[in-house]
């Protein structure tokens, strides 16, 4: 995997299929394992409403913040990687359709990609409740690359629905 300075990365966790709660649990453990990574933090687990495709089961959602060496393309390959030993397969599945486990590079440090397969900041997260209120629990101050303060983001969206599960 590709060297980088030390980043801080915030990555956006989520699943509706199986024993989600523990799928996140490992999640987080595995990314904490990554080489040159540590979650320094993450936010409680949110069930929240389906997005998108509204016919399905409520998800669990949840933010880390990583500090890591990983460069952005290496960190995501290695999200995707993650993703797959949980079993889900991004070119077969529904778009929005439900998964075992989701990992989305929301941001890292002050960057901002724009190239195929790479979009940082996530270029919709400003519009979904899903993400931010996780992110506002351990980020609240985070300034997100041309989309303003997550705090500033959280306000401006619905989050009706949404609850952290104890």
């Amino acid at each position: 995997m590709n060297a980088a300075a030390p980043a801080h990365a915030w990555v956006g966790l989520g699943g509706n299929l199986g024993p989600v709660r523990e799928t996140l649990t490992q999640a987080l453990r595995q990314l904490d394992a990554l080489p040159d990574t540590r979650v320094l933090r993450h936010s409680a687990f949110y069930r929240t409403p389906p997005w998108g495709n509204t016919g399905q089961p409520a998800f669990l959602n949840a933010a880390a913040e990583l500090r890591t060496g990983l460069a952005p393309e290496a960190l995501l390959q290695a999200l995707l990687e993650i993703e797959r030993a949980f079993g889900r397969d991004r070119a077969g599945e529904q778009r929005w359709g439900p998964r075992r486990l989701d990992l989305d590079l929301l941001v890292y440090g002050e960057r901002r990609i724009d190239r195929p397969g790479l979009s940082v900041p996530h270029p919709r997260m400003q519009a979904r409740a899903f993400v931010l209120v996780p992110l506002a629990e351990i980020a609240p101050m985070l300034q997100v690359p041309g989309q303003g303060r997550v705090a500033d983001l959280l306000a401006a969206v619905d989050t009706r629905g949404i609850e952290a599960i104890p």
